[in-house]
């Protein structure tokens, strides 16, 4: 009982603070610099009514919700590596030879990244009694691991470079990274042991998956709030020689 109350919670709060996240986006302005972030947001207030409108619909079969929940999580994961792109780009926007070979690295790290991610669903199918949604949960778990290393590798090439993160992507960057190592355990953990039907164990799960989310959405908004901070010249790469990788790199990526 406990567990439902926090999850039907959840449910109602998300969007709410989505909608609340959106206006401040409209408000500030932030919606010319990450659009597609943007559309994300809108798509998952928009997706959380849908679902919850065939929750309580006398009409609509359990198939029927759990094929609308699997068409709407494929188009969030859509959106989530077009977010993920975006935060990239904008991180490599004033370099645009150190954009164009992160471009190149980046596409290559994503195909060695799914192939890796696909083997490991090869050798590591989901176990669980209910045969549907444990290998659903394959598939997810297949997708956040994509999206962890995505991210982590987008961390280590600036690092890198010393190029400092503007807060409000820094934020955008970690919202998305904590939820995306949080639904890498949970969905590994649910491919492994998901019951035929729902049970204490999986209910548990819901809700820290959903309460991961709300404070990912927690962390945009206090980025979004926040005050953009002018990043500092590095110091191990002072500005000059970060310029001088820059037009290196430009010439030999024109030959």
């Amino acid at each position: 009982m406990t567990l439902s109350w926090f999850w039907h919670s959840l449910w109602i709060v998300c969007p709410l603070l989505q909608v609340v996240l959106l206006a401040l986006m409209l408000w500030r302005k932030w919606f010319t610099v990450f659009p597609i972030f943007a559309l994300y947001i809108g798509y998952k207030v928009l997706q959380a009514i849908v679902l919850m409108v065939m929750n309580y619909a006398p009409l609509v079969t359990g198939e029927q919700y759990f094929t609308a929940y699997a068409a709407g999580r494929a188009l969030a994961t859509v959106l989530t590596f077009g977010v993920i792109y975006e935060i990239f780009k904008h991180v490599f926007r004033d370099y645009p030879a150190l954009r164009s070979l992160g471009t190149i690295l980046f596409r290559w790290i994503a195909v060695t990244l799914m192939l890796l991610t696909i083997v490991l669903a090869w050798l590591a199918p989901g176990t669980g009694a209910g045969q549907l949604m444990s290998k659903f949960y394959v598939i997810e778990r297949t997708v956040s691991m994509l999206q962890c290393g995505l991210l982590i590798f987008l961390l280590l090439f600036s690092g890198y470079f010393s190029l400092s993160w503007r807060s409000h992507t820094f934020g955008l960057a970690l919202g998305f990274g904590v939820y995306a190592s949080m639904n890498l355990a949970a969905y590994a953990i649910r491919a492994r042991i998901e019951p035929a039907a729902a049970n204490s164990t999986t209910d548990l799960m819901t809700v820290i998956t959903g309460a991961v989310y709300l404070c990912s959405v927690l962390v945009w908004m206090a980025y979004l709030l926040a005050a953009e901070r002018v990043p500092a010249v590095p110091r191990m790469l002072p500005s000059h020689d970060l310029e001088s990788w820059n037009d290196e790199l430009r010439r030999l990526l024109q030959k």
